[in-house]
């Protein structure tokens, strides 16, 4: 493994650097304050690649890898961890197609996911079930050429707005091997949505429940056969759980770089801040730790880009350490403001609650130590 970033990946970071900053950056707290969802800045992300960055190059994807796409996703977090997120979600959605689908369904839908014309909606999570996903009820019915769908998701990124949802819904028994995954457009009959959440943080993108009441779906749309939907959905996880500890960490840097600044211009006892030791000290456990967990996270994704046998475990590993990481190096920042971090004049309380979330999406942090325990414990 290479600690060095390649100069592709060193190109790829510059561009997505340059777009957040001059792209996302300078509105993020407007999207923020005004729950904002901003299309038009997401799809001219679209057209430089970032709406399908590990998605085949046949369809109008990136054909990127997974530590390709960690180096851009701490890039665009470091502007709005909130739209980096989204972006992720979009990413996840796309590559699930492109991977489970068959020709005619990458054909149909990707085309217009990649540009971001569509958005994309990743359905699993359900009022009763959470952490344990495999006991989602949402069900699928066979009748002749349609399955019929019953049940809500909850907690949706993009619920309501996005144009493309991909559904895992029970066709089986009540294991896990007994759901699958589908394609379900926006007007599909029998899909509505619950209210818009009110939320800590994420406000640049709507969150919503989706609803199927007798939600009628072509069993063309069934991505691969019954009963592989949980193994998709976990597969698709492992990425997701990279792109959300990239996000972590590029606004947990964002969060320390605007601590750093502030340490040289504010003065107290008549010396500015970076003076103190104790303030030093702080700092330099911030840079240690976030270095740390981002080391972790290039680990993750090389194990997944090469498909290796312990690639989810390293997948959860990452995402525990580097969201608690972020969210921590993100609280020292705060403090390290004063009371001025306290205040939205500032940026790193918006920062602040968008990053706590992510300990609990993609798979709560208990659920992470779960997964890295069972697999360490492992005759």
């Amino acid at each position: 493994m290479e600690f060095n970033l390649s100069e592709d990946q060193q190109a790829f970071a510059e561009a997505a650097r340059d777009f957040a900053q001059n792209e996302m950056a300078p509105y993020a707290g407007d999207w923020d304050a005004n729950h904002i969802f901003p299309e038009e800045t997401l799809r001219k992300a679209a057209e430089l690649g970032f709406a399908a960055i590990y998605t085949g190059e046949e369809h109008g994807g990136t054909g990127l890898g997974r530590l390709d796409a960690a180096v851009i996703f701490e890039e665009l977090a470091a502007a709005c961890p909130s739209t980096a997120a989204y972006i992720s979600i979009h990413n996840m959605a796309c590559w699930m197609i492109d991977t489970f689908g068959n020709d005619a369904q990458r054909a149909k839908y990707l085309p217009k996911l990649v540009t971001m014309e569509h958005f994309a909606s990743y359905c699993l999570t359900e009022p009763g079930a959470g952490s344990d996903a495999g006991s989602l009820r949402t069900r699928a019915e066979r009748d002749g050429d349609h399955y019929i769908l019953n049940g809500e998701k909850a907690f949706i990124s993009g619920g309501s707005r996005s144009d493309i949802y991909v559904v895992m819904a029970r066709t089986g028994d009540d294991s896990p091997k007994g759901i699958s995954t589908f394609i379900v457009p926006k007007d599909a009959e029998g899909l509505s949505f619950g209210k818009l959440e009110e939320k800590m943080g994420w406000n640049s993108q709507p969150t919503a429940a989706v609803i199927f009441s007798n939600c009628k779906v072509p069993v063309e749309n069934r991505l691969g056969e019954e009963g592989e939907g949980f193994k998709f959905a976990m597969k698709g996880l492992d990425g997701g759980r990279l792109n959300i500890a990239a996000c972590s960490i590029g606004g947990a840097r964002a969060a320390m770089e605007h601590a750093r600044e502030h340490m040289k211009v504010r003065k107290q006892f008549g010396k500015s801040l970076d003076q103190f030791q104790a303030l030093q000290f702080k700092f330099a456990d911030m840079v240690t730790e976030l270095e740390a967990a981002r080391l972790m996270l290039h680990k993750g994704a090389w194990k997944l880009d090469h498909k290796a046998d312990d690639a989810t475990q390293f997948c959860a590993m990452a995402k525990r350490f580097a969201t608690d990481i972020g969210f921590n190096v993100c609280n020292e920042a705060l403090q390290l403001h004063g009371g001025y971090g306290y205040i939205r004049e500032y940026p790193i309380e918006r920062l602040l609650r968008d990053l706590r979330v992510h300990q609990i999406l993609e798979g709560t942090n208990e659920i992470m130590r779960l997964i890295i325990a069972r697999a360490a414990l492992k005759d």
